[in-house]
C-alpha cells in the first residue's frame, strides 16, 4: 500500500465515525500530512457543525506547516455557502499546495466546483484515490442526489431451508420466532442507526408487533414507515409509542414520525402520518419519492416477505443483508431472492449473514 493510499483509507475510517450522525451532509474525513507524518486530522460528526477540513487544519499546531503539507479528503471540498463557509477558502487561505480528493461532489452546490476552484488557485489537486471506496461510504448521500430516492437496504433472516417465517399454525400463539441470536440483533440495532427511515409490511406489525426503534446501540430512532394496503393497524402497536434515542435527530427531534402508507380507509392514530396511496402507481415508487421529498437518504426494509419481493420486483434495492439460520422450517413462507454482488459475510453462532450489492448499482 502507497501512503497516498494509506492516508486516504485514514480519511475513509475516520468519516465513517459520523455514520448515522451527519444527515444530510455527507461523511468526510480529512488527514493533513508534512514531511511523511500525520500533522492534523478530523470528521464531519453533525450537520451545522465544521466540516473535517476544517477541523484537521485547526488541529495542526504550527499553521506555517500547512505550506508544505497534503490534505487527504474522502470528497470534494464544498465550494459554497451553507450553514458554514467553504471548505475550499479555508484550504487556499491556509496555503495548503496538494490536494489529495477521493472522490468529486454529485450535489448540484458542489459537483466539481470545489477541484475547480483550488486548481484556478494553483493548488495540485490529484482526484479519484480510493474513489470506489469513497462512493460506497457515502452510497447514500450519492443515491439520494444521482437517482432522486433514499438508498434501499433490505434485511430479512430466513432458515436453513429458505422460508423467512415457520407455517401459520405452526406460529399460532408463539409469536415472533427468532433466527438469529442476541449478538444479531444488536448488529441489526446498529444498522437501525445509521439509516434515517425503516420500513416493515401491515403484516409484520399485526404479527410480530415490532417497536422498529434503536434499543440495543446508540443514535437516532429512523422514522418508522408501514407499508399496508388495507390499513388495518392496532391503534396500541409499539411503533406508534414513544421512542428511545438518547440523542435528537435534527429533523425530526427525539423520534422520527411514523408513516403509514395505504389504500384502505383508516382512522388517525397517535404519532402517525397516514399517507393515502393513489391509484396507478406502484406503491414502492410512492413510498420511495415521498422519504425523498422529506429529505431522508435511506430506508432498511425489514419485512415481511410480501413487502421485500414487491420492491425486489421494482428492483428499488440497492443492498441486501441476509441472515441464514441453521435450523430448516420445513415449510412456511419463502424467503425472497435476490442476486448481486457479495460485499462480505460473517458467522455467527446461530447463523451467517450475508451482504451483496445489486449487481448493476451504479453508485460504487
Amino acid at each position: 500500500m502507497g501512503n497516498d493510499e494509506k492516508y486516504m483509507r485514514r480519511c475513509l475510517d475516520l468519516a465513517k465515525k459520523g455514520e448515522g450522525f451527519t444527515y444530510p451532509n455527507p461523511l468526510v474525513g480529512a488527514v493533513i500530512v508534512h514531511n511523511g507524518k500525520i500533522i492534523g486530522e478530523g470528521f464531519h460528526l453533525k450537520a451545522g457543525g465544521p466540516h473535517a477540513e476544517v477541523i484537521a487544519i485547526n488541529s495542526v499546531k504550527d499553521k506555517e506547516l500547512l505550506k508544505n503539507s497534503t490534505i487527504y479528503v474522502n470528497l470534494e471540498p464544498c465550494s459554497h455557502h451553507g450553514k458554514t463557509p467553504p471548505c475550499t477558502d479555508l484550504i487556499i487561505r491556509s496555503g495548503i499546495p496538494d490536494i489529495v480528493v477521493g472522490t468529486p461532489d454529485s450535489n448540484d452546490k458542489v459537483s466539481g466546483e470545489g477541484i475547480r476552484k483550488l486548481k484556478a488557485a494553483g493548488r495540485n489537486v490529484m482526484v479519484g484515490l480510493l474513489r470506489e471506496e469513497s462512493r460506497y461510504l457515502n452510497r447514500r448521500f450519492f443515491t439520494t442526489h444521482e437517482k432522486k430516492r433514499p438508498y434501499v437496504i433490505l434485511k430479512w433472516a430466513e432458515s436453513s431451508d429458505g422460508f423467512i417465517d415457520i407455517d401459520a399454525t405452526a406460529r399460532e400463539g408463539r409469536g415472533s420466532y427468532w433466527i438469529s441470536g442476541s449478538a444479531e440483533r444488536v448488529l441489526v440495532h446498529r444498522w437501525r442507526a445509521a439509516e434515517q427511515a425503516i420500513l416493515v409490511g401491515g403484516r409484520t406489525v399485526r404479527v410480530d408487533n415490532p417497536e422498529l426503534n434503536v434499543r440495543f446501540w446508540s443514535g437516532y430512532d429512523p422514522v418508522r414507515v408501514v407499508l399496508s394496503r388495507s390499513g388495518n393497524i392496532e391503534k396500541s402497536a409499539s411503533l406508534f409509542k414513544t421512542g428511545n434515542s438518547s440523542d435528537k435527530d435534527p429533523l425530526f427531534g427525539s423520534r422520527g414520525p411514523t408513516l403509514l402508507f395505504t389504500r384502505g380507509e383508516t382512522g388517525s392514530f397517535t404519532g402517525c402520518e397516514v399517507i393515502k396511496l393513489s391509484d396507478g402507481t406502484e406503491a414502492a415508487v410512492q413510498v420511495l419519492d415521498q422519504l425523498y421529498k422529506m429529505g431522508l437518504q435511506s430506508v432498511i426494509i425489514e419485512g415481511g416477505a410480501e413487502t421485500l419481493n414487491h420492491f425486489i420486483s421494482l428492483e428499488l434495492w440497492d443492498e441486501a443483508r441476509i441472515f441464514t439460520g441453521k435450523v430448516p422450517f420445513y415449510g412456511g413462507v419463502r424467503a425472497p431472492k435476490v442476486s448481486g454482488k457479495p460485499i462480505c459475510s460473517w458467522t455467527f453462532d446461530k447463523c451467517t449473514l450475508k451482504v451483496a450489492q445489486k449487481s448493476d448499482n451504479t453508485i460504487s
